[in-house]
């Protein structure tokens, strides 16, 4: 039971960064207006940040990378937390979210982390 939900959760996580990771190239003008615009190279870091989404999920999917990917991932997704607290702390910038989903989105990320830790880890893995 506990390798299905672990199955499941790791196919979420893949999900999760696939569809944003193509999204940064698709939408690119949506990523930049959350990039806190004291940040330089805003363009390029949402196609850097994009790119590496598409690698870690990718990553995902290989057993052999599947530790190193979810490593990077979390990295990731440490890394772009600047972008989520500026969302948060300037939601009349974005009129379209309500401010609740801005504050969730920080817990959301949390729970990301925790998903990809876990969904990485090896069987019989001690933590």
């Amino acid at each position: 039971m506990t390798m299905a939900i672990k199955k499941i959760v790791l196919a979420l996580v893949v999900l999760w960064f696939a569809v944003g990771g193509v999204g940064h190239f698709v939408a690119p003008d949506f990523f930049m207006k959350i990039v806190p615009p004291s940040l330089p190279y805003r363009l390029e870091a949402v196609y850097v940040s994009g790119f590496f989404e598409l690698l870690g999920a990718a990553g995902l999917l290989v057993a052999a990378l599947r530790r190193a990917a979810g490593l990077g991932l979390i990295a990731l997704t440490v890394a772009v937390t600047p972008a989520n607290v500026y969302m948060w702390a300037n939601p009349d910038l974005f009129p379209a979210i309500p401010e609740v989903l801005l504050a969730l989105r920080l817990v959301l990320q949390a729970a990301l982390i925790a998903a990809i830790w876990w969904s990485t880890q090896r069987p019989g893995h001690r933590r």
